[in-house]
């Protein structure tokens, strides 16, 4: 090659997100002609950039790269279509010029001994120029805002001259206050050269290389080759693997690969599509969003909103409006002072909801292809927008997306999450799911295939993988609901054998307490969607009856906390028993009740729980019920213990006090017979036995209150026939006020 020039090596230094860069770098391309074009990014994903040119291709996207053996270890290059990094590639692409990532290979980066040394740096440099160039030059500069500035002085430019050589000069200036480099900022950039080397030894002459503006002095200063391969020699090595995913726009805030902080990529794209008279057509889209959701904006808002911004830049003494000024002046115009639909402004357009696509050439996992498949085949297109998703069981497409979503909860594949009915529907017909896609699901995905190739294979291999693993039975039933609702009939099996090993050895009645319920739900569910619920159903009766011979003692002997804890359980036993509709199994548990409410060794909050559970099945006449309110609250009881008694008995709705006189007489007389210490002291108590009642039901007891001159009663059922002192009753009814919390004096 004698009598030919040297190679020329051309370094634009970018930021990794941002129009102005872009069309920097893009005109550069131009007017240089390379014939190589060298990016900074991970070797590993030269295969797959032919990719970003594909029809199918739509930004943002990312390149994710992942441990083999370790998938959560990962990291992300996500691309706009602003992206610098993202256009030099589709200048190569678009004239079949090769292109290459430079940076050093992932393969390297994601050993373990690498992930601690990024930790130690991430640590040891808060706020170095290093970390955050940009800011340190615009503080230089006498801006306190780095993304003002560098929006002001690049991104909202056309293309300026001579921007590469100024970044340049600055990030030299910079670096040399810094010292020497951490060791893997140092491989890095050892590592840049090295490629540079390597693309001259293979021919090219015009090279140019696009890589963080931080990195851009170090790859244009000369440096022996010797010094670099020593940095390199003998790194660590572990397997990675890399493909393209789908990205969102407010992802691109992450620092992971090319993160860079965005926090407007919506306002980027906008500049980046729309160059010419950006401010009135952002202003004419926020006026379309307002419109949409029902509000005003006129065409005269409009015009006035691009005036007042432009009159706020010329203010501040800027050269063009930015998104600070379009944003005041759409607050006062357009949202008329209200922040609120300003926030749904920033939510939809500034940041932007977008999901990229990605060909269906991708490499993927094959489970990824399964969940694609699926996806596309239930009509269930992942989206980034969060968007609910009613599902009617009795419909075979309905039970299908059900089935899937469920089968994504077990792999830890949360695209969709459960919510109650907005109708408050009892059935077991219908639910409800909201689905929201994140790209990082895409690692989610990644560890899920070690179970399987294909979403049920891959649920039910990770079900079996836990069973074998739980100690308990909790663990276990809760298990096999889910594998029930997931209709993974190979796992359900297996899970049941577990369960029934485990039970057999139990001897903890809590333990059982709080496996029933769980299996009565799979019986009720599995029956819904046609499952065989015979095995389970026969576990669920051993444990009922395990549970009915040990109940009283399980209910002895408990401190306040441990009380709460199986008064919980009892009434999930409760409703799990009247899920099953079991005649015989709803009088024994009736008859178990009954031992709780009469043994005065059970802590009284349970005992009180007890007997309103016997009270909602019709088990306890209005004698009875006097009887045992006025011993649980007589004035031999302590104050702590009645109070419990109560708070057992009443919590959760004021009905049952309401309408039964017997009980409102009881309590009215324990209340009466407490001195002015015990009643201050177990205040809190009694409130809190009132805490969850209704508005409604707070009113019809104060009324109640009010009523209590004139109607029968205190202690007994018999009419009392002494009159109340108004004045003793004025200065009873504020504390009264105070349990019910309820103004009694508004009442009537």
């Amino acid at each position: 090659m004698s009598g030919e020039s040297s190679p020329s090596v051309h370094v634009l230094g970018v930021r990794h997100h941002g129009p102005g860069s872009a069309r920097s770098v893009r005109a550069a391309l131009e007017r240089l002609q390379p014939d190589v074009v060298l990016i900074e990014g991970p070797p590993e994903a030269d295969a797959l950039l032919p990719l970003a040119a594909h029809a199918e291709m739509k930004p943002p996207v990312a390149l994710l790269v992942y441990a083999v053996d370790r998938p959560a270890r990962a990291v992300f290059y996500p691309f706009a279509v602003f992206s610098p990094e993202w256009q030099a590639i589709q200048y190569a692409l678009e004239r079949n010029l090769p292109v290459r990532f430079i940076d050093l290979p992932q393969t390297h980066q994601m050993t373990p001994e690498e992930e601690n040394a990024e930790k130690v740096e991430a640590a040891e440099a808060p706020g170095s120029p290093r970390t955050d160039p940009l800011g340190a030059l615009a503080r230089a500069a006498g801006y306190e805002d780095g993304e003002l500035w560098w929006e002001q002085l690049i991104e909202q430019r056309s293309a300026p001259e001579g921007v590469f050589e100024a970044v340049l000069e600055a990030m030299t200036a910079l670096r040399e206050g810094e010292g020497e480099l951490p060791p893997r900022e140092a491989r890095r950039e050892a590592h840049m050269r090295r490629s540079i080397r390597q693309a001259k030894k293979d021919g090219f002459q015009r090279l140019a290389v696009v890589c963080g503006a931080w990195h851009a002095p170090a790859l244009v200063q000369p440096r022996p080759a010797r010094e670099d391969d020593a940095l390199l020699r003998g790194l660590p090595k572990v397997k990675v693997a890399a493909t393209w995913i789908p990205w969102t726009y407010d992802r691109l805030g992450w620092r992971s690969g090319y993160g860079a902080g965005v926090e407007s990529p919506g306002w980027y794209a906008h500049l980046w599509l729309t160059p010419e008279r950006p401010v009135t057509t952002w202003a004419t889209r926020i006026a379309h969003l307002l419109r949409a959701e029902g509000l005003d904006a006129s065409s005269a808002n409009v015009i006035e909103t691009v005036r007042l911004a432009e009159a706020l830049a010329a203010l501040r003494g800027l050269s063009t409006v930015g998104l600070a000024e379009l944003r005041d002046a759409a607050l006062a115009v357009l949202c008329g002072g209200d922040a609120t639909p300003l926030a749904l402004v920033h939510e939809k357009l500034e940041v932007g909801t977008g999901l990229g696509v990605v060909p269906s050439e991708v490499p993927s996992v094959p489970l990824a292809r399964d969940l694609a498949a699926l996806q596309k085949s239930l009509r269930l297109p992942p989206s980034s927008e969060s968007k609910l998703q009613e599902l009617d069981l009795r419909k075979d497409m309905d039970r299908e997306r059900s089935r899937l979503l469920h089968r994504l909860q077990l792999l830890d594949i949360p695209w969709g999450m459960p919510e109650e009915d907005p109708r408050n529907s009892t059935g077991t017909f219908r639910e409800t799911w909201r689905l929201k896609w994140e790209p990082e699901l895409a690692v989610r995905v990644v560890e899920a295939s070690l179970f399987g190739n294909t979403v049920e294979s891959a649920a039910s291999g990770r079900v079996v993988a836990r069973a074998t693993d739980a100690t308990d039975l909790g663990t276990l039933t809760a298990l096999l609901d889910a594998s029930l609702l997931a209709e993974l009939s190979a796992a359900i099996d297996t899970v049941l054998r577990h369960v029934q090993e485990l039970s057999t050895r139990s001897a903890d009645v809590p333990k059982l307490m709080e496996a029933f319920p769980a299996l009565a739900h799979a019986v009720r569910y599995g029956s819904v969607r046609e499952t065989p619920t015979g095995p389970i159903l026969a576990i669920a009766d051993g444990l009922f009856e395990r549970i009915l011979i040990g109940l009283s003692g399980a209910c002895i002997s408990l401190d306040d906390e441990a009380a709460r804890t199986r008064r919980d359980q009892v009434r999930a036993m409760h409703a799990a028993v009247a899920l099953l509709e079991g005649g015989e199994r709803g009088e024994a548990w009736a008859e178990a009740l009954g031992q709780l409410v009469h043994r005065d060794a059970v802590h009284g909050l349970v005992r009180g729980a007890a007997l309103r559970l016997r009270v909602e099945l019709g088990r306890v006449e209005d004698k009875e019920l006097g009887t045992l309110a006025r011993r649980a609250l007589s004035t031999a009881v302590p104050p702590a213990e009645a109070a419990s008694w109560l708070e057992g008995l009443v919590s959760g709705s004021a009905l049952l006090l309401l309408h039964r006189q017997e009980l409102w007489s009881a309590l009215d007389g324990w209340l009466a017979s407490l001195t002015r210490e015990s009643f201050v002291e177990h205040l809190p108590l009694v409130r809190r036995a009132f805490a969850d009642f209704s508005t409604s039901e707070r009113r019809a007891m104060a009324e109640r209150v009010k009523q209590l001159s004139s109607a029968p009663a205190r202690g007994s059922a018999k009419a009392v026939t002494e009159e109340l002192e108004p004045e003793r009753v004025a200065r009873v009814l504020p504390v009264l006020s105070t349990i019910l919390g309820v103004r009694i004096g508004e009442v009537g």
